[in-house]
């Protein structure tokens, strides 16, 4: 966490290889993330406010039958798209 005690990128991007891991779940990454999206008294750069809006909403139901919205395959192009981002 930074000096606001909001968390920095390299700890957003800690929750999304977590995620791809499969710890922790995904409303548990979904409720870390809506903390920090709901807080309107912070102030994000571009790169963590689109990684942490993926993670809020990561465990949206896609149907019925328990399949997500966003599949792993998603989350996985999710966290590789950060990565590039962090580096350009």
């Amino acid at each position: 966490m930074d000096a606001s005690d909001q968390p920095t990128l390299d700890e957003i991007e800690e929750h999304f290889v977590a995620l791809v891991e499969g710890r922790p779940t995904r409303d548990e990454a979904d409720r870390w993330a809506a903390r920090w999206v709901v807080d309107d008294g912070l102030d994000w750069d571009d790169i963590s406010w689109w990684a942490l809006s993926l993670l809020h909403g990561i465990d949206l139901p896609a149907d019925k039958g328990g399949a997500y919205l966003h599949d792993d395959e998603q989350v996985r192009a999710w966290l590789a798209e950060l990565r590039k981002r962090r580096t350009t």
